[in-house]
């Protein structure tokens, strides 16, 4: 009984607090053990390997695997309460298969053919290893990630800071050998990176060319992590394996997102990256129709032609791997439908997740309500709700306003232009198309630089604007541009409430526009005061182009991008990056937030006239 009571001790006050430590440590050993083996495996895979790195990777990969069981091991032993509590199904199912690994260590490989014999050879193999080491990985460190949100560290800071190891990440691994052809330098590769993560089309180097099939592979996968966003992954893998999340950390996640409820919260990380790949699916399949058997591609390039260009248009990123992005003239001629596909995806990234959920919760009612017609046969014509809430209604009048003002003058404007010589039918679909891309995806089907001046105004005006809120797209977003506006409609009328719809805009939201709106300018004026000193040859409309493209995270530019200097690079990456985080959400992070007083000071007017 003594033996038994001195067991139990772990649970006793004095001893717990060095488990934790203990717990704590191998943690933090597994973290470690986590970037070590993503990096392990991305030089194996990136460089040319001699025989003694490939012993030392497959040590490094065995030292992995054994910080990962005593991990697991260690907390199911000493903290098995807990453990059960904070962890889900299928983290429990993913570490049963981690245990599964353990076989062929334990039981020699069996002598005689058949199904044991394959499945030993399964948990022995390199792949199996890799494979579920790499899943353990991600979701250990997005469950750390995540799990710094309980320590009150800053969301705007962690928003940033994931992005900025994203694009780290990218720029080491698009300098591989493997995934460049002749190699590029590390201030093109960051450019690249930074314009893939924070989803954006601006290359210096010509993507169809410099990087080989593996390099767009990197690309792709960059641009999707930056369309999602990396707190949006990151909370969905840690909530849903692991589970062991807080009640702050889940407050902090339903921000970002816009979950209506905490109840809600796994939800909408679930139908957010269930419409994402739905949606790029079906516009993968829409492009491939449009291109089978017309560019000269096999099945398989057709298929990664249609997947590459999918999630490009709705991650609004304008990457191409074809020179001369779709402006290429195998495409020019007979491809209306891969044009109008590109831009619904594009649309439908543009609008915001938020909307892709209030379609989803209309289009259930609808349904339900014809069921319970079928079944009673009487329409209820009673107790409708407010189906479109106020967001929605106000990021689809302002896309169909932006997108039809837009074609229209863009078809005025280039129809004898840069439209010359083509169908009505393509000529409409040309300015669909190219209203559609600034709003911010930079896919070209035109050379801009060939755009009369009243076009590329406009375009710089819809650049500027973007898409809504929540979405894959960027610029100050046309939520912000129509608080503005009828803000400056309720001023000009002289009254006090700003009211749309049935409903008073809170003077928060009518603050934080004004807000953007003015660090947004005040920033592109910096950025071309800037940028015209260090690149005194190009033209001051070029620069303005590059600088609101980049702040946008459009990525359209007049042909300036590849002959920029280093420095003039690195500045409008960084004017991607703020574009992409947000000039507010980078704002917060760095400035000290002022605690709300008790008391207010006596108020007085400015004049202003």
């Amino acid at each position: 009984m003594k033996i038994y009571h001195k067991f139990l001790l772990y649970q006793n006050k004095l001893l717990r607090p060095y488990i934790r430590v203990l717990l704590g440590l191998v943690e933090v050993l597994t973290y470690l053990a986590s970037l070590l083996l993503i990096v392990s495996v991305v030089y194996e895979h990136g460089f040319p390997l001699s025989p003694n790195e490939i012993i030392g990777l497959n040590s490094v990969y065995k030292a992995v695997w054994i910080i990962f069981l005593i991990d697991v091991s260690l907390h199911v032993i000493l903290e098995y309460r807990d453990t059960k509590k904070n962890y889900r199904n299928l983290a429990w199912i993913l570490n049963g298969f981690l245990f599964l690994t353990l076989i062929p260590v334990i039981f020699h490989r069996p002598e005689e053919s058949g199904a044991i014999l394959h499945f030993w050879d399964f948990l022995n193999g390199k792949f199996y290893h890799i494979l579920l080491l790499l899943v353990l990985s991600f979701l250990n460190l997005s469950n750390g990630l995540v799990r710094l949100l309980g320590r009150r560290t800053n969301p705007s800071l962690m928003l940033a800071a994931g992005f900025l190891t994203f694009i780290i990440i990218g720029t080491g691994l698009l300098m591989l050998p493997l995934c460049t052809v002749d190699g590029i330098t590390w201030v093109d590769s960051l450019f690249t990176a930074t314009s893939a993560v924070c989803v954006n089309g601006l290359v210096p180097v010509d993507v169809s060319t410099a990087f080989t099939p593996t390099g767009h592979v990197i690309i792709i996968l960059l641009i999707q992590i930056g369309g999602l966003g990396v707190m949006t992954l990151t909370s969905f893998f840690a909530m849903f394996f692991m589970g062991n999340t807080s009640l702050y950390n889940q407050l902090v996640v339903r921000d970002m997102v816009s979950s209506n409820s905490l109840g809600s919260l796994l939800s909408t990380l679930l139908y957010i990256l269930g419409f994402t790949l739905v949606i790029e699916g079906i516009g993968m399949v829409a492009i491939w129709f449009s291109i089978h058997d017309t560019l000269g591609m096999s099945f398989d390039d057709e298929l990664a032609f249609a997947a590459f260009h999918s999630i490009s248009a709705f991650c609004n990123a304008g990457f191409s791997t074809l020179p001369g992005n779709l402006g290429n003239p195998l495409l020019m001629d007979g491809h209306n439908s891969l044009y109008v596909s590109v831009s619904f995806l594009i649309i439908l990234g543009g609008i915001g997740f938020p909307i892709l959920v209030n379609f989803k919760d209309i289009v259930l009612y609808r349904l339900r309500n014809f069921w319970k017609m079928l079944r009673t046969r009487k329409f209820d014509k009673h107790n409708m709700p407010h189906l479109y809430n106020l967001n929605t209604k106000i990021v689809l009048i302002m896309t169909f306003l932006l997108l039809t003002i837009g074609t229209l003058a863009i078809a005025v404007l280039e129809w004898n232009g840069s439209f010359a010589g083509m169908s009505m039918t393509e000529k409409m679909t040309q300015a669909f198309f190219n209203a559609t891309c600034p709003r911010t995806a930079g896919f070209t089907s035109v050379d801009l630089a060939s755009l009369s001046l009243q076009t590329l105004l406009l375009y710089l005006a819809l650049m500027w604007i973007g898409g809504g809120s929540q979405s894959t797209a960027g610029g100050i977003k046309v939520n912000t541009f129509a608080v503005v506006s009828l803000n400056l409609v309720a001023v000009l009328r002289g009254t006090n409430r700003v009211e749309v719809f049935g409903r008073e805009l809170s003077s928060d939201s009518i603050r934080r526009s004004n807000a953007t709106v003015f660090m947004s300018l005040i920033v592109l004026f910096l950025s071309i005061f800037i940028l015209s000193m260090l690149e005194p040859e190009a033209s001051l409309m070029a620069l303005a182009f590059e600088c609101v493209s980049a702040l946008s995270t459009t990525g359209a530019s007049l042909n300036l991008t590849s002959s920029l200097g280093d420095v003039s690079k690195l500045l409008v990456a960084f004017l991607m990056f703020i574009g992409r985080v947000g000039l507010i959400t980078l704002m917060l992070g760095i400035i000290k937030q002022k605690k709300n007083l008790k008391y207010r000071y006596p108020s007085d007017n400015i004049i202003i006239n």
